[in-house]
């Protein structure tokens, strides 16, 4: 860790004083922080530039430029970057909640009600984004952050270090994300547009309803072949506790054929998320109520036969 003062034997980043590390990659530290003056408690990304190759200059200016020009309740904001000798430093808002996939090892399945007051942010988030021609390209659970972990907490969409500008009828072909939660057109080296967010959002609502991925393997290349020729399966008992709208969504969303998936327009008006109830299953196949929906779970809705997701 290099700053470019100290007072008291704490290390400063402008008027920044570094606390605790809150997470670590191959080339950044993200720590907590505290102004020296107003006492904002806020994220600081150490970036050591010196490491980075020019692929990953090009990303890291290509997030800042993106943060820059967004300000949303359901993005992460960036309030400051500095650069001391061979290091950036992001100035973030901090978020206390953790990532989602740590909210998601917690509660394992998440009521209905829960998991759709986080999708309303997510799609309120990416909203954002689609207006302005970006795609996220790495939306995954632990790119997701909590504002808290009260009730009510805001969820905020993270880490734009793959996101790019993309035409609404333009072509990407850039082989980028984490693997559980990639569309496979993009694990099948083919051209993708932004409905491979789409993919990524169907891969996060499956696993907040079933409480694991809908897609798994021994190894990455086992994983990766699953992905292209399987289907996602909600297992049979659940099945049932779930809404016609959620399984209609899950459905509409892991179309493995990006023609055939659902658009940006369908998703933002789909009836799960549009829903005014409080829930629409109950929670007996979760081994924890949510904090961040507080009602209680009624009966769940009956629906029709629920298509080729619900084999098995």
């Amino acid at each position: 860790m290099e700053g470019d003062g100290s007072a008291g034997g704490q290390v400063l980043i402008g008027d920044w004083i570094l606390g605790s590390k809150i997470g670590a990659g191959s080339f950044a530290v993200v720590w907590k922080a505290k102004h020296a003056v107003t006492g904002q408690i806020v994220a600081i990304k150490e970036i050591s530039t010196d490491k980075l190759n020019k692929k990953l200059k090009q990303s890291l200016e290509s997030e800042i430029s993106i943060l820059k020009q967004i300000t949303h309740k359901n993005i992460v904001q960036l309030l400051e970057v500095m650069e001391v000798r061979d290091r950036m430093y992001l100035v973030m808002e901090y978020c206390s909640g953790g990532d989602l996939s740590k909210y998601i090892r917690r509660h394992k399945r998440i009521p209905e009600a829960s998991a759709r007051a986080l999708l309303r942010q997510l799609a309120a988030g990416l909203r954002e984004l689609w207006s302005r021609n970006l795609v996220h390209r790495d939306l995954k659970p632990q790119n997701l952050l909590l504002s808290t972990t009260k009730t009510g907490a805001l969820l905020k969409i993270a880490d734009f270090g793959f996101a790019r500008s993309l035409q609404p009828q333009g072509l990407a072909e850039t082989l980028c994300g984490s693997p559980l939660y990639m569309a496979p057109e993009i694990l099948q080296f083919h051209k993708y547009n932004a409905k491979a967010d789409l993919w990524s959002v169907g891969t996060i609502l499956f696993e907040l309803v079933v409480g694991k991925p809908p897609f798994n393997g021994a190894n990455h290349v086992a994983l990766l072949r699953n992905i292209e020729r399987q289907d996602a399966v909600i297992p049979a008992a659940l099945a049932k506790s779930l809404s016609t709208s959620c399984v209609s969504l899950l459905h509409g969303l892991l179309r493995r054929n990006p023609v055939e998936r659902m658009t940006f327009e369908e998703f933002f008006m789909h009836a799960f998320l549009r829903s005014s109830s409080a829930s629409s299953c109950d929670s007996r196949g979760s081994s924890s109520s949510s904090s961040l929906v507080s009602s209680a779970e009624p009966s769940p809705v009956k629906g029709p036969a629920r298509c080729a997701l619900l084999a098995g």
